[in-house]
C-alpha cells in the first residue's frame, strides 16, 4: 500500500537490495560481526564484501567496532556492527482497559516504558491515548521514532482491527487515526504474532528456523514460524488452538466446547477451578504459590500443568518444530508445574519422536509491547507491513 510522502521516507530502512539488504541484515540480527565470518555466511569474496559495505559505512547504517583478533586468520580485524541507537521504535500493547508502551532501540533493547488507562474503548479515544504516549516516550527526539507498532488480541490485516473481542471493535482503521495523530508509520499485528517475531529475531528462538510459540494467559495463543517466515494467516488472530480438546472430562468453554485450552488453561479457568477447591477467591499468582504446601492448590497446578503438555505436543505433533517457546503472562504455571507438564508432553508424544526442547519465557506487558516494536522494526528494515 503506497504511504504518503513523508511517511514513505521514514519507512525504509535505505533503499537496500539484494547483497546489500543481506549484509546489513546479518549484522543487525548477529552483530558485530567479523568481516571473514560474514563473508562466509553471504558466500561473498572479501572484495565483494568490501565493495557493497563501503556505502552501507559511508552512510552510518553500519559501523566499525573496535580492533579484535579474528580467531580463524589470526588477523587483527574490525568487526561490522549497527548503530542501534540512531533509530527508535515505539510498540504498544493494548488490552481492554490500558494501554502498554515502549521505547526501543534498532535491536528492540527497551529504553523506556510507560502506561496509561484507556479513557474509554471508542477507537478515536484510543488513538489518543497511544499518540500521547508514544509523544511521553520520544520526547524532544520524536523525529528519530521510525515506526510505531500495535499489537492486540484479535483479527488485524496490518490496517484495519477486524475484530477485537476485549475492545468490541469491528472494522476499525486503526492505522489511518494513528498516522493522522502522529505522522509516523503505524503497523498493527495480532499481539501474538508480534511476540513470536520478537522471538524469532531478538529473543530465544533467535536463527531457528522452525519453532512454535504457545501463549497461555487470559487466552490462548498460537505462533510459528517455518522456513524462517512467521505463519501470517488470515486466521491466526482467531485463538485456533484455544479450542484443541486438551481434557475430555473438562468443563465448557464459552463457545460449547469440552476441556479445550480456553476452558482449563486460562486466567480464569485455573482461578475458577482453584476456587472451588478451596472455598476462597485466590488469583493465578497465589495459586502458584500455594501449590508448594496446599495438596488442592498443588492438584490444580499440576491437572493445568499436565493438560499444557497435552497442548504443547499438539502443536509439536502437527507442526514438527524444532523447538517451542512457551509465553505469556502465566508462562509460570510450566516451570511450577514441571513434571506434569513433562507428563503431558510424553503422554502426547510417540515413543519414537524426537526430543523436544521447550524454553519457557515469562512475560509481563512490557514485553507484549516490545513485541509490537519489532514488528514495527521489521517494518522499517524489511520495507514492508505485513
Amino acid at each position: 500500500m503506497p504511504l504518503p510522502g513523508d511517511l514513505r521516507r521514514r519507512t525504509a530502512w535505505t533503499p537496500l537490495t539484494g547483497p546489500a539488504h543481506s549484509i546489513a541484515l546479518e549484522v543487525l540480527l548477529d552483530g558485530p560481526l567479523p568481516r571473514i565470518e560474514l563473508a562466509r555466511r553471504l558466500e561473498l569474496s572479501p572484495g565483494s564484501l568490501t565493495r557493497l559495505s563501503k556505502p552501507l559505512l559511508d552512510t552510518g547504517l553500519l559501523v566499525e567496532t573496535d580492533s579484535v583478533c579474528d580467531p580463524v586468520s589470526g588477523r587483527w580485524t574490525r568487526p561490522l556492527d549497527v548503530d542501534e541507537s540512531a533509530h527508535t521504535f515505539v510498540g504498544v500493547k493494548l488490552t481492554a482497559d490500558t494501554a502498554h508502551a515502549v521505547l526501543t532501540t534498532l535491536r528492540a533493547g527497551v529504553v523506556a516504558a510507560v502506561e496509561a488507562p484507556l479513557d474509554g474503548r471508542a477507537p478515536a479515544a484510543v488513538a489518543a491515548t497511544v499518540a500521547r504516549l508514544v509523544r511521553d516516550l520520544a520526547g524532544d527526539a520524536l523525529e528519530r521514532v521510525r515506526a510505531v507498532g500495535v499489537g492486540l488480541g484479535g483479527l488485524t490485516d496490518g490496517a484495519v482491527v477486524r475484530s477485537a473481542l476485549y475492545l468490541g471493535w469491528e472494522d476499525v482503521p486503526l492505522r489511518a487515526l494513528l498516522e493522522a495523530e502522529l505522522g509516523l508509520p503505524v503497523v498493527v499485528d495480532n499481539d501474538v504474532l508480534s511476540l513470536t517475531r520478537a522471538e524469532q529475531w531478538f529473543g530465544a528462538a533467535g536463527r531457528c528456523a522452525h519453532f512454535a510459540v504457545v501463549v497461555v494467559g487470559a487466552g490462548i495463543g498460537h505462533g510459528l514460524v517455518v522456513h524462517g517466515e512467521v505463519l501470517d494467516r488470515p486466521d491466526a488472530g482467531v485463538g485456533l488452538l484455544g479450542h484443541h480438546p486438551v481434557d475430555p472430562h473438562g468443563p465448557l468453554c464459552p463457545e460449547g466446547h469440552v476441556g479445550c485450552a480456553e476452558a482449563v488453561l486460562t486466567t480464569a479457568a485455573i482461578e475458577l477451578r482453584a476456587g472451588l477447591a478451596l472455598r476462597r477467591a485466590v488469583t493465578f499468582e497465589q495459586v502458584l504459590e500455594l501449590a508448594d504446601h496446599d495438596p488442592l492448590a498443588r492438584r490444580v497446578v499440576d491437572d493445568a500443568g499436565r493438560s499444557l503438555g497435552t497442548l504443547i505436543a499438539a502443536v509439536a505433533n502437527t507442526a514438527m518444530p524444532e523447538k517451542v517457546v512457551v509465553s505469556g503472562e502465566n508462562a509460570r504455571l510450566a516451570e511450577v508445574a514441571h513434571e506434569a507438564l513433562r507428563e503431558g508432553i510424553r503422554a502426547g508424544r510417540h515413543r519414537l519422536a524426537s526430543p523436544l526442547v521447550v524454553d519457557v519465557q515469562l512475560t509481563g506487558f512490557a514485553e507484549w509491547a516490545r513485541g509490537a516494536a519489532v514488528t514495527a522494526i521489521q517494518t522499517f528494515v524489511l520495507g514492508r507491513r505485513r
